[in-house]
């Protein structure tokens, strides 16, 4: 058995406060009552309904002979290209897979921005890609949009569409239904007792790993050494427990930005790793914020509400540049952890180590780590929206506080009043933004959330736009595009502490597509979801702002940048 190793370094009031804690566990035997599936480990709410996880890795052991006659059916039909249709917790860890492995022909579409629905589409041979529905509920609006469109444009050239679609569902939702009346090629099933975010090792990771062609039997073996360690009593031998532990306290100490760095192999398991956290975690007004892919700075620079983790490759060529700032932030006196994954397939190891550490410390949090009760707010406010629209055929009028060549500015008159304040008499773009990144203060964070085409060429520019703000301010700063963020980071923006400074960026749409059965098309739909996110943020009194770019987005994100500068 070769568990992916782990070392850290605290600053001794921390280490002093994990070793208390981790004394009580023991004393409580609150590792044995977790794995007893015991609610008073939390909140005492309804967390023992949603502890399938821990279970689920033997049991998908013993039904293995599903994912292999997968795997030979894929093989025989002749598919090459696999598209999986999902959001959140049934996207995440299948994309974590593919980019780890470089599985090039699996593609994800978790985005309602037409222009990217398109270049997925332009991307593969409908007639011969297998198309896979990701939905536990079965009745989330992206997952039913994309498959509603994606069956229609089969239909156009396959009497029998059905034989290209695979659903992921739980047992008796409206996919599995629509996946029978549409002849679905196979519906494989998740497990009510786990919510999205935990399913990782379950039908949703693994009926992916194997469409892609990696062995869900290596992976389940890979992390049933993880589990069988997490079984330990001991918090100090548990590497679950005592990375939840690390977490809880430093959390409690006010280091609730929790910031990642990967060697370039598994870079993408941030990704994974932010919606655990972030929605697991954030709610009563308290959250571990965690900052993927975030430029480093100088040690010296980072204020005292960080935790840093740095996940690797044994063998990984790290720069050596990241590898001694590393070294200098652990001098610097900040809590630094170190994992160590033995080989890519150990990858598994972490995501049950993850889960497991996000329960312990949602438990030292005081909070139930496996709801997210402010997800719902978002969809609410989208819904209300594309519910005037299939009535009216129209959006909502809205009325900009600024507008410039094309530019327009959107908050409230809370947020507006204390910007005019800062700006006084110049009113122009660049003073509102900069003013608005000046409300960023020490132990405050800052989120990008770009609701446009995921890319190459539009992550570069915002994550230089990121950098000029870490620079500026030295907070945390984190980078979402919408919607996917919606069903991972947003659940901590909304429900945890009042300490984010947001800024949406929205634009027009390039093209439209239809969605097959609606009134409302793909831009409408990610027009209403930018929307009523953003008004959910102002609800709860969120300082923040929507710059809305126009038709020419390129040089909108450019102006932004040359503004803040």
């Amino acid at each position: 058995m070769t568990i992916n190793s782990v070392s850290y370094l605290l600053p001794a009031s921390i280490e002093d406060a994990v070793r208390a804690e981790s004394e009580i566990w023991k004393k409580d035997d609150k590792i044995a009552r977790l794995w007893s599936k015991d609610a008073s480990v939390w909140t005492n709410d309804d967390e023992s309904k949603w502890l399938g996880w821990l279970d689920i890795v033997g049991q998908e052991l013993g039904d293995l002979e599903k994912f292999q006659k997968l795997s030979t059916d894929i093989e025989q039909s002749g598919f090459t290209d696999v598209l999986l249709m999902g959001m959140g917790g049934s996207s995440l860890c299948p994309e974590v897979l593919a980019i780890t492995f470089g599985k090039t022909n699996f593609h994800i579409l978790d985005s309602t921005v037409p222009t990217q629905v398109k270049a997925i589409e332009d991307k593969i041979d409908l007639a011969k890609t297998l198309f896979i529905v990701a939905s536990k509920s079965g009745s989330t609006l992206e997952p039913n949009c994309f498959k509603q469109y994606f069956f229609d444009r089969v239909s156009q050239i396959s009497n029998e569409p059905g034989k290209q679609f695979v659903a992921i569902t739980d047992p008796g939702s409206k996919m599995e239904q629509v996946a029978k009346d549409d002849g679905f090629r196979h519906i494989f099933y998740g497990k009510p007792e786990i919510g999205g975010r935990f399913s990782a090792l379950s039908a949703f990771g693994l009926v992916a790993a194997t469409s892609m062609g990696v062995d869900a039997g290596i992976i389940l073996n890979r992390a049933n050494e993880m589990v069988e360690a997490c079984r330990n009593a001991d918090p100090n031998s548990n590497p679950g427990a005592l990375l939840g532990l690390i977490l809880g306290e430093c959390h409690k100490a006010g280091r609730d930005k929790l910031t990642i760095f990967t060697s370039p192999e598994i870079y993408d398991v941030g990704a994974w790793l932010e919606q655990l956290i972030a929605e697991s975690t954030g709610k009563k007004g308290v959250a571990i914020i965690p900052a993927d892919r975030e430029p480093m700075i100088d040690p010296e620079n980072y204020y005292d509400d960080r935790i840093f983790v740095h996940v690797g490759l044994k063998g990984s060529a790290m720069d050596e540049s990241a590898y001694q700032s590393l070294e200098d932030i652990e001098r610097a006196g900040h809590p630094v952890i170190r994992i160590e994954l033995e080989t890519l397939y150990h990858i598994s190891q972490e995501f049950f180590r993850w889960e497991f550490a996000t329960a312990v410390a949602g438990s030292l949090m005081k909070i139930n780590p496996f709801n997210q009760p402010d997800v719902e707010s978002a969809k609410i406010e989208a819904r209300k929206i594309t519910d005037e629209y299939e009535k009216t055929g129209a959006l909502p009028e809205e009325k900009a506080f600024f507008e410039a060549d094309g530019i327009a500015l959107f908050t409230n008159e809370a947020n507006v009043a204390e910007l005019d304040k800062i700006v006084g008499d110049d009113r122009s773009l660049s003073a509102y933004l900069k003013a608005h990144v000046s409300r960023v203060k020490s132990h405050d964070y800052f989120a990008l959330l770009a609701y446009v085409h995921m890319n190459a060429e539009n992550e570069t520019s915002l994550q230089s736009i990121r950098e000029i703000v870490l620079d500026r301010t030295l907070a945390a700063t984190c980078l979402g595009f919408g919607p996917r963020f919606l069903h991972s980071t947003g659940q901590a923006y909304k429900g945890g502490a009042n300490n984010g400074v947001f800024l949406q960026i929205t634009s027009d749409d390039e093209i439209d597509l239809p969605v097959p059965g609606q009134k409302y098309t793909f831009g409408v739909v990610k027009s209403a979801q930018a929307r009523g996110d953003f008004q959910v943020l102002l609800d709860r009194g969120r300082r923040a702002l929507r710059v809305h770019v126009g038709s020419d987005l390129a040089d909108g994100l450019a102006r932004i940048l040359e503004s803040i500068k």
